[in-house]
């Protein structure tokens, strides 16, 4: 029976299935969020500020060139989990090799491509000289390392689709530690800086791909990974591409409207870069959290759609809403509490004589700290509000909506009227604007779109009564 191993999402009590579900997803996001966040602490204390810097500034052009392919493996979850709630074997399994067909070829090209725009995309991006050449040496053993990201990513989308969030969570665990023990030796001992901890986080990844695959390959379920049958189906490409391409292109967006926001940040120099990058460590580990509830709203309404559990959607999206505002409200307010030992940990305090101020760093990740920690929450409802709508095949619409509401104020904010005021306080604000924006008008389309769903549903199931009672 393809429920009793992983979680049944279509049957029993709403809320805690999700919270079962969601937790270990969550911790598993934290554990891999502490790959960026174990290179960001060791550079910082034991290669100092500079190093920070150039750490910090790789972020968002990672993403921009990552997030297409990782976009692709959502909507690869949208169709398995759409069949896995069908229980429709044999087109499970063609949606699994396409995905994982995809993983390899996309790993590739990232490797290709973000190695050879590493350098000009920086400079695009007004880095700082002092950091420009440890960030390329960064990105560089970073992208070599992009089959084995993508593999897990389109790897977990799959184990996440069919209702299994702990084994990711063990594998994570157990490569977080690798990870950490590997900065610690490179970077303490050998004293090899960036290229230190990039050489850890890749090491890591690998593993954690190859343990994923044993996952796939091992099992006897209907999602079962057949090497040799790895190809891509066309019909299956399509459907993924039909879910995953707007998620993509909402992401890479994002990350273009975030590079647009790093080189502003760039700007102000090296000091107030790493301040920006050690609070927005610290705000990962908050997004991270709230994320896993896309997610797992996404999974389960995809599989509620599969089995044609209409009345059990909208209870879905009300839970799944309320466990994200809680999540929200009660790590941003743990993370300003503790504002200055948490962003302590980014600097070097033994060495306040380095080119970059300790004190500068706090100071500066305290102001973006209150802007965006502060009213976080309100990001993971619209996030949580996309999930839903991605679960109920709708991938257009939120694409729309999100670049619309999120990118496009954010754009128009720092062309407008940061140049107005062209202070730290001035830039973040557009942060807030833009969610409240878009959750608003996301939650709008959800329940235009639902209810025409059910209605939908409804009709099917008395459309296959009806020749049994003639």
């Amino acid at each position: 029976m393809p429920f009793q191993r992983n979680i049944d999402m279509c049957n029993g009590r709403i809320l805690p299935s999700l919270i079962q579900y969601a937790v270990p997803l969550m911790l598993s996001n934290l554990l891999q969020l502490l790959y960026n966040a174990a290179d960001v602490i060791v550079v910082a204390r034991w290669a100092g500020g500079t190093a920070l810097a150039a750490v910090g500034s790789t972020t968002s052009l990672i993403n921009l060139i990552t997030n297409l392919f990782i976009g692709l493996s959502i909507g690869a979850s949208v169709v398995v989990a759409q069949y896995y709630g069908a229980g429709d074997r044999q087109n499970v399994s063609k949606a699994v090799h396409t995905a994982m067909s995809i993983s390899l070829i996309g790993g590739v090209f990232i490797t290709v491509f973000g190695i050879l725009i590493a350098r000009p995309a920086l400079v695009l991006m007004q880095s700082p000289p002092e950091v420009i050449d440890q960030s390329v040496l960064y990105l560089t053993i970073y992208f070599a390392g992009a089959p084995a990201s993508m593999i897990c990513n389109f790897g977990a989308a799959v184990l996440r689709a069919i209702g299994d969030t702990k084994r990711p969570l063990l594998i994570l665990g157990i490569s977080g530690i690798i990870n950490v023990v590997l900065n610690l030796i490179l970077v303490i001992v050998f004293h090899m800086g960036v290229a230190g901890v990039a050489i850890a986080t890749v090491v890591s990844v690998v593993f954690t791909a190859v343990m994923i695959t044993l996952c796939l390959v091992k099992t006897h379920d209907m999602y079962r990974l057949e090497i040799k049958k790895l190809r891509i189906y066309k019909d299956k490409l399509w459907m993924i591409l039909k879910n995953g391409i707007p998620a993509a292109i909402q992401s890479s967006i994002f990350s273009l409207s975030n590079i647009l926001i790093q080189s502003s940040v760039n700007s102000f120099g090296a000091a107030v870069v790493a301040g920006n990058a050690a609070a927005a460590n610290l705000e990962g580990f908050i997004y991270t959290a709230m994320n896993a509830m896309q997610h797992t709203c996404l999974a389960f309404t995809a599989q509620n759609i599969g089995a044609k559990n209409s009345k059990r959607l909208v209870p879905i999206f009300w839970h799944s809403m309320f466990l994200v505002t809680l999540i929200g409200i009660v790590l941003s307010s743990l993370v300003l509490c503790f504002r200055e030992p948490l962003l302590s940990l980014y600097t070097n305090t033994s060495d306040p004589s380095g080119a970059v101020s300790p004190q500068e760093i706090i100071t500066h990740g305290i102001t973006r700290l209150w802007f965006i920690a502060g009213p976080y929450f309100i990001c993971g409802l619209m996030d949580t509000a996309v999930g839903a709508l991605r679960g109920l095949g709708m991938s257009v619409a939120p694409m729309c909506v999100s670049i619309g509401g999120v990118c496009g104020i954010r754009i128009l904010w720092v062309l407008a009227v940061f140049p107005l005021f062209h202070t730290m306080e001035s830039l973040f604000i557009s942060y807030a604007l833009s969610w409240i924006f878009t959750t608003i008008v996301h939650v709008v389309c959800y329940f235009v779109l639902v209810k025409k769903i059910i209605r939908k549903i409804e009709e099917s199931k008395q459309l296959e009564v009806l020749p049994q009672t003639e």
